[in-house]
Order: structure tokens, then sequence, then C-alpha cells
């Protein structure tokens, strides 16, 4: 069977180098007799592989010398308690909930402390994000913190919020690498890595070096203080080493696409592919205000129900998978991360081209 268009919102497409690359080395990894898998995460091999993905994404994002890069597990959920454990000082933080995941870490980050909700988009099914240029941040908040894309409901932060001088925390799972960041914006900024750099699994996060202390809640048990992975290199317990190594190929790969600049370009093209459609379509349309759509995420509609089931079946029986748009919003969303190529968002647009002809009739 030949290869699907796989717009799942995550785990997601990976890049197909990258895929026969893993491929090659599956039973033997450049000559050592085992697989990434199977070696010992304290072996100078691994430890090869690891120091070269830290550098690697480094020297991607430009993180200053100030940050420590971590690779760990838990997936950005966990980040939703660690987050608060970790910097969580004046027992005050102020979220902007413009999606589930910001109103799951605000739900989380409420049961250490008092967690302010100063702006929300849930008014209008988060179809925009709100206006973060005057909000009332806590005078004593530890962090203001933010989902900068929102996977689910396809709306991106254009800028930043002016957080008033207060700590910038940032959950940035579904458009990490997809464009140049200012790491120096933020105290911590970190993502699930299975929608744009690789398999499930693992969580990076990039932490400013004053907010790795011991000073911590006093209930934070070991795992989920920073400082014991900072300390460790991310090697306090056995990290998800075949995780690392895959991100490590994707980490390659982009800069083999011209780095961030050239992945900034590479998604701008392709969304736009597909926004001109659906803002010219006579069947379907997209749910998120212009001027906050996301370049990863893209929902659309057609408005009935059933023929958002219709479309959902054929397109997947026409190679065009995990187009169905996530539970609890309906319709379609077409994930459409660094790894998928432009083939795949022009041959899904002439795919929703003859659907609309053959249903408009």
């Amino acid at each position: 069977m030949s290869r699907v268009y796989n717009f799942s919102a995550g785990p997601a497409v990976l890049p197909e180098a990258v895929l026969k690359e893993a491929q090659e080395e599956m039973l033997d990894y450049r000559g050592c007799g085992m697989s990434v898998m199977e070696m010992s995460h304290r072996s100078k091999v691994f430890d090869d592989i690891i120091q070269k993905a830290e550098a690697d994404l480094r020297r991607l994002m430009g993180i200053p010398e100030n940050y420590k890069v971590l690779f760990l597990q838990g997936g950005a959920s966990l980040q939703f308690a660690m987050i608060p454990m970790n910097l969580m000082k004046n027992r005050v933080a102020d979220y902007i909930v413009t999606g589930q995941w910001a109103k799951k870490a605000w739900q989380e980050g409420a049961k250490y402390g008092t967690a302010n909700k100063i702006a929300s988009s849930e008014d209008k099914t988060f179809s925009y994000i709100p206006d973060c240029s005057d909000l009332p941040i806590s005078e004593n908040a530890d962090y203001v913190y933010i989902c900068e894309n929102n996977t689910i409901y396809g709306t991106k932060f254009k800028k930043l919020p002016n957080t008033k001088g207060k700590l910038l925390v940032s959950d940035v799972s579904s458009c990490f690498l997809s464009e140049p960041v200012n790491v120096s914006d933020y105290g911590i900024i970190y993502g699930g890595v299975q929608k744009n750099i690789g398999p499930a699994g693992m969580v990076i996060a990039i932490v400013r070096d004053d907010l790795i202390t011991d000073d911590v809640l006093p209930f934070t048990p070991t795992m989920m203080k920073y400082k014991t992975h900072a300390d460790a290199g991310s090697l306090y317990n056995t990290p998800n080493c075949y995780c690392i190594y895959m991100c490590g190929k994707v980490f390659e790969w982009i800069e083999s696409m011209g780095g961030l600049e050239g992945m900034k370009k590479h998604n701008e093209e392709k969304a736009a592919i597909l926004y001109d459609f659906l803002d010219s379509s006579n069947l379907f349309k997209g749910t998120v205000v212009k001027e906050d759509r996301s370049l990863m995420n893209v929902p659309f509609v057609t408005g009935d129900q059933e023929m958002d089931a219709k479309f959902v079946k054929e397109a997947t029986a026409a190679g065009f998978v995990n187009l169905k748009g996530h539970r609890t919003v309906g319709g379609m969303r077409a994930s459409i991360y660094n790894a998928m190529p432009k083939e795949g968002v022009v041959k899904l647009v002439e795919f929703m081209k003859a659907f609309e002809d053959e249903n408009l009739k």
C-alpha cells in the first residue's frame, strides 16, 4: 500500500526522508551492532545522539546560553502541573484561555494556587485570539500562561501578550519549529513533540536558568522538578531514547529545508493554498477569524453534519486520512505540519473541489 496523506493533529506525519533513514539504521545504528531502541542511555553512542540533538535544536532556534533544553517524558499535559509546582512562589498565576489545552492547564494550575483566567475566547468557541495588549495582569502573578497555537480550534497568537513585565510561559506543541521564534521572550517555552517533531511520548522544555531552582512547592516530586533533569542533562532516569534520536533527525531535516525561515515560507505557502480555497468555496468554510488563523491546524465545516461525515468518509477512501474534526467541535480539520508536503495540500484541495462540484449539483 502506498503512503496516505496523513492530516492527523498528532501523532502526526513525519518527514519521509527521516523515516527512511531510521529504517536503514533500525537494526544497526552506524556500526554499533544494535538499534537505538536497545542501547543504554549511559553509553557513549547515545550520549553523542542526545548531545547532537540538543546542539542542533539550539542552533535552529537560536537558544541563548542561559536556557536549558530538557527532554522530558509525560507529554505537554504533565507540564500543566510541573509549571506551577516549579514557578508558583506567590501561589498566583494568570492564564489566557484560548482553547481546550489552555483551559486544562488553567484548571490544573488552580490546584496549586490562585489561577486567574485573565482573558478567554470561549464565548465564540475559541474561534479567535482575544486582545492581549492591556490585560488585567495580577500584581503578584508568578507567570502568565498561553497556549500559542490551538490545535483543536486552529487559532494562533500572531503577537505575544503584553505581560507587563511578568514571566511568559508558552505551550507551543502544535507550532514548535514551524517558524522563527525569539526564545528570550519566554521564561519557559515547551511542547509535546508528536505534532511537528517526532513520535509521541516526549516533551521538550526550554527553561531559563534562573527558574531552575530547589525553591519549588514543598510537595513537588523529585521527578517533577526542572532542577532534577537540568542537573542530570535529561538523564536522571532513562529518557525516551528513540524519540530523542528521531527528533534529532527531524532537526537535521529542518536545517536542510532552510531552517526555521525556510519552514515558515513552506508553511505559509501550504496554508495559503487551503485557506484561499476555503475563502472562495460555496460548500466549505473556515471557522477561525482571518487574522488569527493557524498555519498548522485548519478547521473547516460544510454547515451540515451529514455532509461533513460524507466528506470525511470519501476523503479517507481517497487516501486523505484523519480529517475528522475534534470531538468537541465536529466538522473537519486538516493539520498541515512541517512534514506535510505541499503536494498533499494541493491534492486535498483538488479533492475538495471535486467533492463540492459533485455535491452542489
